[in-house]
């Protein structure tokens, strides 16, 4: 910004202002009352007089116009380099905000970017928890339908060894021996299906719980 003028410029250049001016004025009155005279003396008195003021103004007034010029070109001077200077902190200013936008949007992206690969991982362990789930509920009804299978097989067993103790207890009553062979093949071969349906329930029930945990 160009500097202010201070008031001992001003005060300097009223006062050669106000020289100039006083001596036109000196110049203008000795004409004027020589010309009543019409003395060839007076005449050239007043005329030398009034020309060398004319020149000594205009001497005057031309330093001060190169001295406004010098001001002028000072000022001028003054805020081009203000200017430089501003220009030259609003361009270290406006990089500086630049270098700090650029690295936050980095960090932006890289916080996007690590959010995304998180989703997808979340999605894939969502995606295989629902094919080991599936797989789970696809064991365990294949392991209800065995357990059915085996209910219903040691259901009819129970039914057919009931049916062949009950002709061996019949025989046995009407040939009056024992039949202890026989039976105790039937309470054996009882005895195995049921440990097997027992495991069989096992097995369903830790399927289950893992369907659950799922």
């Amino acid at each position: 910004m160009a500097a202010p003028r201070t008031p001992a410029r001003r005060r300097q250049r009223s006062v050669r202002v106000t020289v100039s001016v006083v001596l036109l004025s000196v110049a203008t009155v000795g004409v004027l009352l020589a010309l009543p005279t019409q003395q060839p003396a007076m005449l050239s008195v007043s005329a030398v007089a009034a020309l060398v003021l004319g020149w000594a103004s205009l001497r005057i007034m031309w330093t001060e116009v190169l001295q406004s010029r010098r001001e002028n070109a000072a000022d001028r001077a003054a805020a081009a380099a203000a200017y430089r200077s501003l220009f030259s902190l609003r361009a270290a200013e406006h990089a500086e905000f630049t270098t700090a936008m650029t690295e936050r949007l980095a960090e932006s992206n890289l916080s996007v970017r690590e959010l995304q690969g998180a989703l997808v991982q979340s999605q894939r362990q969502v995606a295989d928890a629902v094919v080991r789930a599936e797989s789970a509920q696809k064991s365990l009804e294949e392991a209800q339908t065995r357990v059915t299978e085996l209910e219903e097989s040691l259901e009819a067993a129970r039914a057919e060894r009931a049916a062949e103790e009950a002709d061996a207890l019949a025989s046995w009553e009407a040939e009056g021996g024992p039949v202890f062979g026989p039976v105790r093949g039937s309470v054996d071969e009882l005895v195995s299906w049921e440990a097997k349906a027992a495991e069989i329930r096992a097995e369903q029930d830790q399927m289950t719980e893992a369907v659950k945990r799922a």
